[in-house]
């Protein structure tokens, strides 16, 4: 084999809670993404290669042959820090009937270029195996010289390189000077579509386990020459990639793919999620997965719409009949759809009423996942009639708070401007009045500009409803 293409997965190493190998559950998921990709790698940095003995490599290069069928390719992950270490995993993965090995540049003590080429040299001389060189700087810290791989680009069974640098100058001169002898594989999930563009004849990719056919779709649409639809398919993962990329891969993989019901387990000690990845960004996984399709979308209920708009203000301190009795006036406005609908509940009365009491104690006296908030045009310059935001919904994540406090603070004050421009506020009566705006938005709402839209129509038609009533 000279020649390497297409989408490979770099599959994670599940693990049970003790953290030893789960080959049940390797086998799984070998089966589980296998269908849509033309191979996989096994025991690469996404699949904790550096945490696992020589014998369970062995152990993993002997299931990953079982389970690969005819037609893929099965890759072992046969880099070490010496060369003699290499040369014992490579032997046996070529002993097995692996197809080909992934070698990463020798790490912790770098070798001078004179002796990274002698590494792979050597390793060539003492295998048939087709070898991909892996140059992953990240890890390494240095990047494999342009000259030493146009060196080894001469040697027979150097196949490929693979490059996870995700520095696309470093890929474009790679392809510049040994595209004609060898192939470019692409390893970092944020750069795939450019670097095909340029030349990189497939990629090897820890994401390809989590949407494997975004990844073929993308590799096929480029080959057929569509690239709008290429375009398209690498921004709709580049968020999740881009979070997989900045944890390094395996431990928010895992995350991802237990979130999809395969049971691969955490990552190795020292690796530990909860130390790892911020609870925002496991939310923000969650969020991406549904929005490609991976998850089912839950949608929460408006609750407040099964309740009398009247009574919907009662844990503020303002209950129906106070509504009534000191002539308050409420309305509700509700707009856009799916996750991204919002709603508006707004109670409005003078600053004589017991509503300026509700009002005061919201603000001063913050709930915890409920805090209030004035509604502001910029700093320090709040809008007329005074109205408090507040969620209807308990933030739980810095993601659900950014939201309240940008597009949907912004737009409601904006709401309140224009209708006193509107006269639907009379501009008389803006030093009178004050104003609590209760917001209902989906704790898994993303998109920022569309939710801005959707609380300025919302909060628009629950001011008009509210002071339709006062007259």
């Amino acid at each position: 084999m000279k020649d390497i293409s297409g989408v490979y997965a770099a599959l994670v190493t599940p693990f049970d809670k003790k953290e030893a190998l789960n080959e049940h559950a390797f086998r799984e998921l070998i089966n589980a993404v296998i269908g849509n990709l033309d191979g996989i790698l096994v025991c690469g940095t996404t699949g904790e290669f550096e945490y696992l003995s020589f014998e369970e490599r062995k152990r993993i290069y002997g299931i990953a042959r079982e389970e690969v069928n005819k037609g893929k390719l099965a890759i072992a992950g046969t880099g070490a820090p010496s060369t003699r270490q290499v040369i014992e995993l490579t032997r046996y993965a070529e002993e097995i009937g692996m197809d080909a090995c992934l070698i990463v540049a020798p790490y912790f003590i770098k070798p001078s270029d004179k002796g990274l080429y002698e590494h792979f040299y050597q390793i060539s001389r003492a295998v048939d195996l087709p070898i991909i060189i892996y140059n992953i700087p990240q890890t390494t810290g240095y990047y494999i010289s342009r000259r030493v791989v146009e060196d080894l680009a001469e040697l027979d069974n150097i196949i490929a390189v693979k490059d996870s640098s995700g520095n696309l100058t470093y890929t474009l001169e790679l392809l510049e000077k040994v595209k004609s002898k060898i192939n470019i594989l692409i390893g970092h999930d944020e750069v795939v579509l450019p670097a095909l563009a340029s030349g990189c004849s497939g990629m090897i990719l820890g994401s390809a386990q989590v949407f494997p056919e975004i990844w073929q779709a993308l590799y096929k649409s480029l080959k057929d020459g569509n690239l709008a639809l290429a375009q398209e398919l690498q921004l709709k993962v580049q968020k999740l990639t881009r979070i997989f990329c900045r944890y390094g891969n395996m431990v928010p993989i895992k995350y991802a793919l237990r979130l999809l019901g395969l049971n691969v387990g955490r990552a190795r000690t020292p690796l530990k999620e909860g130390g790892v990845i911020l609870h925002e960004d496991r939310e923000e996984i969650k969020l991406e997965l549904e929005k490609i399709g991976k998850l089912k979308i839950e949608e929460l209920i408006i609750e407040g719409e099964k309740i009398p708009l009247e009574e919907r203000f009662k844990e503020l301190g303002v209950s129906s009949d106070i509504i009534r009795n000191y002539k308050l006036f409420a309305g509700t406005g509700a707009a856009g759809a799916g996750r991204e609908r919002v709603a508006v509940d707004i109670l409005a009365g003078k600053k004589n009423s017991p509503l300026a009491r509700a009002f005061a104690k919201q603000f001063l006296y913050l709930r915890k996942g409920y805090e209030a908030l004035p509604a502001i045009l910029e700093p320090n310059l709040s809008v007329k009639p005074s109205t408090l935001i507040i969620p209807a919904v308990e933030l739980r994540n810095l993601r659900q708070a950014n939201i309240i406090y940008g597009p949907c603070q912004s737009a409601i004050a904006k709401a309140v401007i224009d209708s006193v421009e509107d006269s639907i506020i009379e501009q008389a009566e803006i030093d009178d009045y004050i104003m609590l705006a209760k917001v209902f938005v989906q704790p898994n709402a993303l998109d920022r500009k569309i939710l801005y839209h959707n609380f300025y129509l919302a909060a628009k038609q629950a001011i008009e409803n509210a002071f339709k009533l006062k007259l």
